[in-house]
C-alpha cells in the first residue's frame, strides 16, 4: 500500500496510542493514589469477569520493551496518557516525585529511539478523592485539573511538544455519570451534563496553563465523534437523528470549536437542568483557539425514533433521548459488535470541515478494531480483518485530505492488547498480542503490515 500515492502529505505522521490505566499496572507502587477506575473495576459486576487494571500489561515495569517495539514499528509519534493519581495522588497538593520520574524515564526512552511523545493529560483515571468531593459534576475538579496540568507540563514540557488535554469527554460524562457503564458508574441527568461542561472547562483552563508556560507547545483536545444519519426521511427519524447528533457530537464540538452551546440543548434538556453550572466566561475559556483537534473514530451512528423510556425526566440524557441505533443484520461487525464503515471516517471529517470554518488541523488520535485474536500453533497471531480495517480507514483519511480536510496524522488504537474498560481483558485491540499470564508480547500480522506502510511512506517522501 503506497501511502504517498494515496495523497497523504509528505509530513503525515503515523503513530500508535495507549492509555495509562489500560496498560500500566503497578497501581499500588511509588505513591500512586486510587482512581475512579480502581474503585469501579473492584466493584462486583462492573467489569467483565471482574477484571481490573491492577497489573494490566505491566507497562510500568516493561516500558523499555514497549518503546523498543515502537521503534521497530517505525512510528513517528506515540500517544500516551499520564495517570493523574500517579502524578498527584490526591488530585491536589504537591506532585509525587516517583510518579513524575516514571514519565521522565518513558519520555527520555522514546526520544532516544526517535519517537515523539504526544501526551494526553486526562484519559479517565480521575483521582478517587476528587470524585468523593463531587467529581466532574463540580467546578472545583476543573480547577484542580489545571493545577495538575501545570505540574505535568513543568516536568515534561521541555521535551514534549504536543499536549492533549482531555480524551473523549463524552465517555467520561455520559457513560460515567449518565448510563453508569463507565467509572464512576453513576446514573444521573443534570450531573452528567454538568460533568460534560466541567470537562470542557477543564480543557480550556489546562490549555491556558500550558500556553502561559510555553509559546511552542501545541495544545488540543480529543473528541470521539460519529457521522450521524437517520434511517429514513420521515420527520420522527430526522428529529431523532438531530438529538443523536446533539449528544454524540454537538454537545462537545460546538463549545470547543465555536464557543457556544447548540440551540437544541436548551429545548432538549430544559426539563433536566437550568444550566446553572454554566457561568459567564466559561464558553470563552472552553472555546479558545486550539492548535489541533484529536478525533477518535470507530463506527457511525444510524438512528431511528424510539419511545422515551425513562419515567424520571431528570435521567433523560444519554440513553433516553428518543432514538436508537440501527445496525443491519448483514453488516460486518467487530468483536465489540460495532459496525464497520471506513467511509464513515471520511464523512465525519467532511462534516467537521463543513460545519466549523475555523477547524484546526486534525489528528486521528484513535482508530482500530477489536478481533478475536488467537496464537496459532506456530506462535503467530494472524489478524487479516484488522489489517483490512486499518487499510480502509487510512484510505478514508486520504480521501478526506483530497477533499480539503487538513489531517496531519493517524494513531492506531492500540499498540498493545490491554484492559478494555468495562470489557476487561475479553476484547483485544492491539497490533501486539499480550499473553496476560506471562506478559509476553507477540507482534501480530497487523504490526508487520503497519510497519511496511510506515516504511513505504517514509521512503516515498524522503
Amino acid at each position: 500500500m503506497d501511502q504517498h500515492r494515496l495523497g497523504l502529505p509528505a509530513d503525515f505522521e503515523f503513530g500508535v496510542a495507549t492509555a495509562s490505566y489500560q496498560i500500566e499496572g503497578a497501581v499500588h507502587e511509588d505513591g500512586r493514589g486510587p482512581s475512579i477506575w480502581d474503585t469501579f473495576s473492584h466493584t462486583p459486576g462492573r467489569t467483565a469477569n471482574g477484571d481490573t487494571g491492577d497489573e494490566a500489561c505491566d507497562h510500568y515495569h516493561r516500558y523499555a520493551e514497549d518503546v523498543a517495539l515502537m521503534a521497530d514499528l517505525g512510528v513517528d509519534s506515540y500517544r500516551l496518557s499520564l495517570a493523574w493519581p500517579r502524578v498527584q495522588p490526591d488530585g491536589k497538593g504537591p506532585a509525587e516525585p516517583r510518579g513524575l520520574a516514571f514519565y521522565d524515564r518513558l519520555v527520555d526512552a522514546l526520544l532516544e529511539r526517535g519517537v515523539q511523545p504526544a501526551v494526553t493529560l486526562y484519559h479517565w483515571d480521575l483521582p478517587q478523592p476528587l470524585e468523593d468531593a463531587g467529581g466532574w459534576r463540580v467546578r472545583d475538579t476543573a480547577e484542580r485539573f489545571a493545577d495538575y496540568v501545570g505540574i505535568a507540563h513543568e516536568a515534561l514540557g521541555d521535551r514534549v511538544g504536543r499536549w492533549i488535554t482531555v480524551n473523549e469527554p463524552f465517555c467520561s460524562s455520559i457513560l460515567g455519570y449518565a448510563t453508569g457503564r463507565h467509572a464512576p458508574g453513576s446514573r444521573e441527568g443534570e450531573g452528567a451534563l454538568a460533568a460534560a461542561h466541567h470537562l470542557l472547562l477543564g480543557h480550556g483552563l489546562a490549555a491556558q496553563r500550558i500556553r502561559d508556560a510555553s509559546e511552542r507547545a501545541q495544545v488540543g483536545i480529543t473528541l470521539n465523534l460519529q457521522p450521524v444519519s437517520a434511517v429514513s426521511d420521515c420527520p420522527q427519524d430526522r428529529e431523532a437523528a438531530d438529538r443523536a447528533l446533539l449528544l454524540s457530537n454537538l454537545l462537545f464540538t460546538d463549545p470547543v470549536l465555536a464557543g457556544r452551546y447548540p440551540p437544541l440543548a436548551r429545548s432538549t434538556w430544559g426539563p433536566v437542568t437550568d444550566f446553572a453550572w454554566l457561568t459567564d466566561g466559561d464558553l470563552a475559556i472552553a472555546g479558545a483557539p486550539i492548535d489541533f483537534l484529536g478525533v477518535n473514530y470507530y463506527f457511525p451512528s444510524r438512528v431511528r425514533a424510539a419511545p422515551f423510556r425513562e419515567a424520571d425526566p431528570a435521567l433523560r440524557t444519554a440513553d433516553d433521548l428518543g432514538y436508537e441505533d440501527v445496525v443491519g443484520s448483514d453488516e460486518e461487525r467487530t468483536a465489540m459488535g460495532w459496525p464497520v464503515d471506513a467511509d464513515g471516517l471520511r464523512r465525519l471529517l467532511r462534516w467537521l470541515h463543513d460545519t466549523y470554518p475555523q477547524l484546526p488541523p486534525v489528528y486521528i488520535t484513535e482508530n482500530g478494531r477489536a478481533c478475536d485474536d488467537v496464537v496459532a500453533a506456530n506462535g503467530h497471531v494472524h489478524d487479516p480483518d484488522r489489517m483490512r480495517y486499518l487499510e480502509n480507514h487510512l484510505r478514508a483519511v486520504a480521501d478526506a485530505t483530497a477533499e480539503g480536510v487538513d489531517v496531519r496524522g493517524y494513531y492506531c488504537w492500540s499498540l498493545l492488547d490491554n484492559f478494555e474498560w468495562a470489557e476487561g481483558y475479553a476484547k483485544r485491540f492491539g497490533i501486539v498480542y499480550v499473553d496476560y499470564e506471562t506478559q509476553q508480547r507477540i507482534p501480530k500480522s497487523s504490526f508487520e503490515w503497519y510497519q511496511r506502510v510506515i516504511g513505504d511512506h517514509h521512503r516515498a517522501v524522503s
